[in-house]
């Protein structure tokens, strides 16, 4: 049988695979942040950062550094290509009044994953992503709803606090931004099990005496 997306399991892993891995999520974003404005080095670290997530989600030990890596030219041509079709077929979806253009960022929105991961062509994993999100569209939407309603009332509670509210507030968005990262990577890491389902391994015939 199918594995459907599960809500409380993807927020609950999130929650602790974000507080796990805040400092190196925070290291890895700062680099980013500072490599963001230099042309083409950019392009490199922006595939590097959701290898990232790739990690995340595949258990691996995260390296701040590792946005770096040369690899992530290696298919420079064919990322470009793929935000291209991804942000046109988002644009056209857009024009029939809205709703579309939401579910169709939700269905595709894993497709940068499965690009990187499985090394698939940009067509395909445009259309892998929205394999993988059939039926499961509106509860990643309300999965992240309630993550933004939940960090939007803690926040609010804090900057309620005389004289530290302020900086106890931006503590949280932070967290808060590194725990919405790693959910990502668990709503990836339950999904993409409907492309590789979890091998059974039969049981062994008993030879006959």
């Amino acid at each position: 049988m199918e594995k459907k997306l599960n809500f409380t399991q993807t927020l609950t892993d999130g929650v602790k695979l974000g507080i796990a891995n805040f400092v190196p999520l925070l290291l890895t974003t700062i680099l980013y942040a500072i490599t963001a404005w230099i042309p083409y080095l950019n392009v490199g670290t922006t595939i590097g950062y959701y290898k990232v997530i790739l990690s995340i989600a595949k258990g691996n030990k995260i390296d701040p550094v590792s946005i770096f890596d040369k690899e992530n030219f290696s298919r420079m041509g064919d990322f470009f290509i793929f935000l291209g079709l991804k942000f046109a077929g988002t644009g056209a979806a857009l024009c029939f009044m809205l709703l579309p253009g939401i579910v169709m960022s939700i269905a595709w929105n894993y497709a940068i994953y499965i690009f990187l991961d499985k090394n698939e062509a940009p067509v395909k994993s445009l259309t892998l992503s929205y394999k993988i999100t059939l039926g499961e569209k509106w509860k990643i939407f309300f999965i992240q709803f309630v993550f933004g309603i939940c960090i939007g009332i803690v926040s609010g509670l804090f900057g309620l606090i005389p004289k530290v509210g302020v900086i106890l507030s931006i503590i949280v968005s932070i967290l808060a931004a590194a725990i919405y990262v790693a959910i990502e990577a668990v709503i990836y890491r339950q999904l993409i099990t409907k492309l590789d389902p979890p091998k059974v391994e039969e049981p062994k015939e008993e030879p006959i005496a």
